[in-house]
């Protein structure tokens, strides 16, 4: 057994072209947040996928914490191998959950995200450091049947609010195609978080107004995150402005 194994190495060492076994790269599993879809990964996906990772952009409801990441942890159960969870924004809180109880996921990556502590919401981080103008930019909420509000950007405010970095004409089309979210998921608590057991990285912009500069740099801190990469004048969609620097964040954490 020995001796057919040192050969075949020695084979594999001598012979031009040899292949050689590669390990597989993780998967990457991208969950947007409010008011946007997954389209809003589409240029992180493109250089993921020329650099030979697979993807997966999984449609977050925005329905409620807890449902949404009961969603997103199917899907994770549903992919063999290792995986790399990506949040946005509000999807940040949907991975904090959706990866507890899931062993192949190995890393945690935070994309203008909030990155809960277990009891907090979305709109208790929102709230601690001033700057986010969300509030004065949200449309006449729309009542719901089942109860409760769905929320969303008026489309009129949206480039300025959510994406002011990105082009005028992307921009309005964004607005057009946004998903609302039900008031009670940014209200809900957190369980406990998954990155108190898992590396994390954060990557941001200065002109976020949606989630203040200084609220993601104390979650990325109190999150011990591995690196921070701070994008100058980008905006809360920095994934749409600046894919190739997110990409880059996602490639490190999936070493």
């Amino acid at each position: 057994m020995f001796k057919f194994a040192a050969v075949a190495a020695l084979a594999a060492a001598l012979l031009p072209g040899a292949a050689v076994a590669q390990p597989a790269k993780p998967t990457v599993v991208l969950v947007h947040g409010a008011f946007a879809d997954s389209s809003s990964w589409n240029g992180v996906v493109e250089i993921l996928r020329k650099d030979g990772f697979p993807v997966v952009a999984a449609a977050n409801p925005l329905r409620s914490v807890s449902g949404d990441a009961a969603y997103v942890s199917d899907v994770l159960g549903s992919i063999a191998g290792p995986v790399v969870l990506v949040g946005h924004s509000y999807g940040g809180q949907v991975i904090s959950t959706a990866a507890n109880g899931h062993d192949n996921v190995k890393s945690l990556v935070y994309v203008a995200a909030f990155a809960p502590e277990a009891g907090e919401s979305v709109a208790d981080l929102a709230g601690k450091f001033p700057g986010g103008t969300l509030g004065a930019a949200l449309a006449a909420p729309v009542k719901l049947s089942a109860g409760g509000v769905d929320l969303s950007i008026d489309q009129a405010k949206f480039r300025d609010q959510f994406a002011s970095d990105v082009p005028a004409e992307q921009a309005a089309l964004m607005a057009a195609a946004q998903r609302p979210i039900t008031e009670a998921a940014l209200t809900e608590k957190s369980g406990e978080p998954a990155w108190k057991k898992l590396p994390s990285w954060f990557v941001y912009g200065t002109g976020d107004k949606n989630i203040p500069a200084a609220a993601l740099a104390f979650m990325a801190e109190r999150a011990g995150s591995k690196r921070t990469v701070v994008v100058e004048g980008a905006s809360h969609v920095v994934m749409v402005s600046q894919p190739q620097k997110v990409a880059e964040v996602v490639e490190e954490a999936a070493k």
